[in-house]
C-alpha cells in the first residue's frame, strides 16, 4: 500500500486530497497546525492514517515530527506540499510586513523544508510523487495581490527546478495551479472577516476542494512513465487570476 504524506490536512484543499486518497486506497500521514481537527479526520476516514502536529514554518519541528515516525511508515510515495496561505490584500507599499513574512515562511520555506525531508528517501529508493499546490497568482500578478503572486510564482520555480534536478530519477513532480476555490481561504485572507470573504465568490460558480483533490489523485495514479507536470485548474467563468466574469 502506498503513503500519501499531505500537509495543511485539516481544511480546504488539503483535507479534500485526504478524503480523495483515502477512497483511492492510499494510506495517509497528515499534518497541521490544530491535533483535534486532525484526530476529528483520521476517525472520519476509512483509511490506515497518523497524524503529526506541526507547523511547516518550524523547520525543527517538522524534522523531528518526521523523525518519529513508526519505521514502516518512513517510506513516502506521494509528498503533497499544500500548506499555505493569503494574508491581507493591500498595495505592496501599504502591506503589513508580518503578513509578508506568514506567506513566504509557509509558501516558500515551509515548502522547501518538507521537500528537503521528504525527497531524499524517495531519490534514494529511485521512485515518489510531489505534488505541489501552486496558484494561477504564481503566473501573473493580480491586483493587490503582490506578495502571495510572489510566493506562488516561487512554487512554480522550485517545482520547475526539483522536476530537473530529479529528472535522472522515477521521482515525478507536479505542480496544481488552481483559480477560484471556496475554501477558508478567503476567510484566512481577510482575518477573519466572513462578509468580505464572501464577496470573492459572488457572481460565479467557483471550483471546491475536491476538484482539486480529483486532479492530484489523477496525477498521482497516472502510469509510471507519464508526469503530469504542471495543471491550470480554473472555474469554468475564470479565464486568468484577473479576469472573472460574474452573474
Amino acid at each position: 500500500m502506498k503513503t500519501a504524506l499531505i500537509t495543511g490536512a485539516t481544511s480546504g484543499i488539503g483535507e479534500a486530497c485526504a478524503r480523495k486518497f483515502a477512497q483511492g486506497g492510499y494510506r495517509l500521514i497528515l499534518t497541521g497546525r490544530n491535533a483535534e481537527k486532525l484526530a476529528l479526520l483520521k476517525d472520519e476516514l476509512d483509511a490506515e492514517v497518523l497524524t503529526l502536529t506541526f507547523d511547516v514554518r518550524d523547520a525543527e519541528a517538522a524534522a523531528g515530527a518526521l523523525a518519529s515516525l513508526p519505521e514502516a511508515w518512513r517510506e513516502v510515495d506521494v509528498l503533497i506540499n499544500n500548506a499555505g496561505l493569503a494574508l491581507g490584500l493591500d498595495k505592496e507599499y501599504a502591506g503589513d510586513p508580518a503578513d509578508w513574512n506568514t506567506m513566504i515562511d509557509t509558501n516558500i520555506k515551509g515548502l522547501l523544508t518538507m521537500t528537503r525531508l521528504v525527497v531524499p528517501g524517495m531519490v534514494e529508493r529511485n521512485r515518489g510523487h510531489v505534488i505541489n499546490i501552486g496558484s494561477v497568482a504564481g503566473d501573473a500578478a493580480y491586483a493587490n495581490g503582490n506578495v502571495y503572486c510572489a510566493t506562488k510564482a516561487a512554487v512554480k520555480a522550485l517545482s520547475d527546478g526539483l522536476r530537473i534536478d530529479v529528472a535522472e530519477t522515477a521521482v515525478r513532480v507536479t505542480n496544481l495551479k488552481p483559480g477560484l476555490v471556496e475554501t477558508n481561504f478567503s476567510t484566512v485572507r481577510f482575518h477573519g472577516d466572513a462578509e468580505r470573504a464572501s464577496n470573492v465568490y459572488k457572481g460565479i460558480k467557483p471550483l471546491t476542494g475536491d476538484d482539486i483533490a480529483d486532479v492530484a489523485l489523477y496525477a498521482a495514479q497516472a502510469p509510471a512513465h507519464v508526469q503530469i507536470a504542471e495543471v491550470l485548474i480554473l472555474a469554468t467563468h475564470q479565464a486568468s487570476g484577473s479576469v472573472i466574469h460574474r452573474e
